[in-house]
């Protein structure tokens, strides 16, 4: 049987991208790149910097229980996913390709979290329909982002486009702020970081994996 050839998690974010361009309405795909433009000029949502200690949260998971980061890091490195929900297809990507890789995170010694500032019940759903072996974590209000410099807040003029995508985000957070983390990956202490005001744009896996590895040795 011929061996299907390697796909990146970048190649499926861009393919989504096509698929995107040819679904959506020219005036929205500029509403959104010039939302990722002025995100981006604002100097808003930047991260932290390598090298320093990652403060301390304690959330809640999708099946309700308080988890505090460093209490899992004592346990071994932490890959932590800060994603825009459920709702974002970008996302779902990103947390898919990182299932693919779970076995290997484990091999490493480590474990990955993922945190969104959607409800519990909202972080349920994700995972009845994709069965995550990692956990969900709900960032509501976004505190946590907050410490991370991660938090921004969605331009007005997006609003109504994204509700009439059917994305309405007062009820997927729970609140009315219409605030959001930028996408980001981290470790604690902050052995590598992915910010990009571009959530089309994602850490690819196998970069994930080989920071681990280099940590383990």
């Amino acid at each position: 049987m011929e061996k299907m050839p390697f796909q990146t998690l970048q190649s499926e974010l861009e393919a989504a991208t096509v698929q995107m361009k040819q679904m959506l309405p020219q005036e929205v795909l500029d509403a959104f790149e010039m939302s990722i433009r002025e995100l981006r000029e604002s100097g808003v949502g930047t991260g932290l910097e390598l090298g320093i200690q990652a403060p301390d949260f304690t959330l809640i998971d999708h099946i309700g229980n308080e988890i505090t980061l460093s209490e899992e890091t004592a346990k071994g490195p932490v890959v932590l996913i800060f994603y825009r929900g459920g709702w974002c297809p970008f996302c779902n990507l990103q947390l898919l390709a990182y299932q693919r890789i779970w076995k290997d995170i484990q091999a490493a010694g480590a474990q990955l979290i993922a945190v969104s500032p959607q409800t519990p019940d909202q972080s349920i759903l994700l995972n009845e329909k994709h069965r995550f072996s990692f956990l969900l974590l709900s960032d509501v209000r976004n505190q946590a982002v907050e410490k991370y410099n991660l938090k921004f807040k969605m331009p007005d003029h997006l609003h109504d486009i994204y509700r009439s995508l059917g994305i309405t985000l007062d009820a997927f957070n729970g609140d009315h702020s219409w605030e959001l983390p930028v996408p980001a990956t981290k470790n604690r202490i902050i052995r590598a970081v992915q910010v990009d005001a571009d959530y089309k744009k994602r850490m690819e896996p196998a970069e994930i994996i080989q920071i681990l590895n280099s940590i383990s040795s």
